[in-house]
């Protein structure tokens, strides 16, 4: 065998192996890299919410279930905003890849807004601008502190899910509506994930991070959890229980195909 052809082998083995590694990370839904750190990102973008939504029957809704869809729609654009002027502040890619997942959150609840026929209280999709006067408020307070440095940033971050944890499980005790039930479960699971995500960063930082907002014996459960994939609406016991879906199960086996295939006509290129 000529020396071109066991130089081109050698690259060609390289390309493999290197597509093999980079496809693997990219099925876990997470393990983003930051600056030179790698944290955990539960990616639930890829979810049909209106079809999810709309695959569940109209019920009367009490005043209850009311004013939470309309402050978890305002809150859910509260951590979008925030992490959006955060990722301006400190260009870290965490906050906008975890506010790129809360503007899918709160278009959920504005699914839900819609199919009920409540008015939207975001009546100004500028970022800071909030009907709700506690949020407007508590907005300017925690962009200040998440100001402050990098690490102050990245515990606002944490704050932000904490509090997201405790208000979605309140009102979900009071919601009996499937369709709401199913986006808080859903948006529970993402603030989760994201709590696991900051609290990570906020370690490997120098930080700790100690919880405002739900029990202490909650947060450590929580972060000394892994990191739960599958869709939150799904009645399939897969996806309930955070074990992989389908949608992985399908693109692990199609890879794996794929890289045999590709292994193989390496091989019989070699000989």
């Amino acid at each position: 065998m000529s020396n071109k052809k066991i130089i081109t082998s050698f690259l060609l083995l390289l390309v493999i192996l290197s597509s093999i590694s980079a496809y693997g990370n990219q099925n876990n839904g997470y393990g983003q890299n930051q600056g030179g750190q790698v944290y955990q990102l539960y990616d639930d973008m890829q979810v049909n919410h209106q079809q999810e939504i709309g695959s569940y029957p109209v019920e009367e809704l009490s005043q209850e279930e009311i004013d939470g869809l309309l402050l978890m729609r305002e809150e859910e654009k509260l951590a979008r905003d925030v992490y959006l002027e955060l990722y301006d502040i400190w260009g870290q890619q965490i906050f906008l890849n975890i506010a790129n997942s809360e503007s899918t959150h709160t278009n959920a609840v504005k699914l839900l807004l819609d199919k009920y026929n409540l008015t939207d209280p975001v009546n100004n999709d500028t970022r800071g601008a909030f009907t709700n006067q506690d949020l407007a408020e508590l907005y300017n307070v925690l962009v200040e502190k998440g100001s402050v440095s990098l690490l102050d940033a990245l515990i606002v971050g944490a704050t932000v899910e904490d509090l997201d944890i405790n208000d979605l499980k309140k009102l979900n005790e009071i919601s009996d509506n499937q369709d709401i039930t199913a986006v808080y479960n859903n948006l529970e699971k993402g603030s989760r994930n994201h709590l696991r995500s900051f609290t990570r960063v906020i370690e490997q930082n120098g930080g700790i991070y100690e919880p405002q907002y739900i029990s202490e014996s909650e947060y450590n459960e929580i972060i000394s959890s892994e990191m739960e994939t599958g869709i939150g609406y799904s009645t399939n016991p897969t996806a309930q229980t955070g074990q992989s879906n389908s949608y992985y199960s399908s693109s692990n086996n199609d890879s794996k195909n794929v890289f045999e295939r590709m292994w193989q006509g390496f091989m019989n290129w070699f000989r």
